[in-house]
């Protein structure tokens, strides 16, 4: 076990707490095993009625996985690469497939691995200081860790927006996305907490904290975000933003400055993923991540963005016409070390 996750019980409730607040609560490998067997150990106890997921400290949920640990791990050749990725992907199979009332409280910044350990949640309570983003396409990854499925499922082609460009969403627009199904305000957190250790309904107990987001800024692009990102290449979504008002277009400098190899992956597995079941899509994304590995975007994009922060990858291939159909298509095919399995 790691004292970077803290687990309590109050009551009914299991309380799992992200503890890594200097790290903005970013997940790596020990966090995640330990948090599986958590899960493991009160899914068979009788005295928990509810599980709830906080993060430690006034900025973060959790901002992420260790993506600069995976960087050396990758640099090294180590399979600490796969191994994190397999222990964080079979969590959030088993978070997703949890039989009790899962509560994750995304107060403050919520992006990459914290998507995954919030997105699969029945109950998902956001607060003025929430701040949601899948960013990957800008590091040479994929939105991951399950949102290959859970994006296709909000609203027309809002996953295809936020997937590919990596926009930041606040409380009110993560309720209006379906991110969140509730916001809360942040400083009542504690005491929603407290009431659920009660043992009440969740349901009502969530409804009891419940406040109107207000007007979601995402509306007033909702319709444009239909008809740009229903395209079904990378290439298609870009030319019809290039023909759109000033914000469409400034979507497309956006995507112009991402992976286009991710970007291409990221489109590709959303559209599967919309097919998919939970388990179907995170065995694909582990095909991705495994690929990922033996490429040239990611090491590059987390050496511009996290290491020497030039803040100016040099993508390979360097335009979306130069990544092929093959090249893409050899990123879905089995890992040499075999597909993620689920049972333990």
């Amino acid at each position: 076990m790691t004292d970077e996750v803290l687990f309590e019980t109050r009551g009914r409730l299991g309380l799992i707490t992200l503890n890594r607040p200097q790290a903005l609560n970013a997940l790596n490998r020990a966090m995640c095993l330990a948090i599986h067997a958590q899960l493991e150990a009160w899914r068979d106890d009788a005295a928990i009625g509810v599980v709830a997921i906080q993060g430690s400290g006034d900025r973060a949920f959790c901002a992420g996985g260790d993506v600069v640990g995976l960087y050396h791990a990758g640099k090294s050749g180590s399979d600490a690469w796969e191994g994190f990725f397999h222990d964080e992907y079979r969590m959030n199979h088993a978070i997703a497939t949890y039989p009790k009332p899962y509560v994750a409280l995304i107060d403050g910044i919520t992006m990459g691995g914290g998507v995954g350990l919030s997105i699969h949640a029945p109950y998902r309570v956001a607060t003025e200081r929430t701040l949601f983003a899948m960013p990957e396409t800008g590091i040479g990854l994929i939105p991951d860790v399950g949102g290959t499925y859970a994006l296709p499922r909000l609203p027309g082609e809002l996953g295809s927006y936020l997937g590919l460009t990596g926009a930041r969403l606040k409380g009110a627009d993560s309720v209006y996305a379906g991110i969140a199904t509730h916001l809360a305000a942040g400083d009542s957190v504690a005491a929603l907490i407290e009431a659920l250790a009660e043992g009440g309904d969740v349901k009502a107990t969530l409804g009891d904290f419940d406040t109107d987001p207000g007007d979601a800024p995402l509306d007033a692009h909702r319709a444009a975000i239909d008809v740009h990102f229903g395209g079904d290449s990378v290439e298609a979504i870009v030319a019809s933003l290039d023909e759109g008002d000033d914000w469409a277009q400034a979507q497309a400098a956006t995507l112009r400055k991402m992976s286009p190899t991710s970007c291409k992956l990221t489109l590709r597995a959303l559209r599967e993923g919309a097919r998919a079941d939970i388990a179907e899509a995170l065995r694909t994304e582990y095909r991705i991540v495994c690929a990922i590995k033996h490429g040239h975007d990611f090491f590059e994009g987390v050496r511009a963005q996290l290491v020497d922060k030039d803040r100016n990858p040099q993508w390979s291939p360097a335009t979306l016409a130069e990544v092929s159909e093959a090249d893409i298509e050899r990123y879905f095919e089995p890992p040499a070390g075999g597909d993620l399995a689920f049972s333990l």
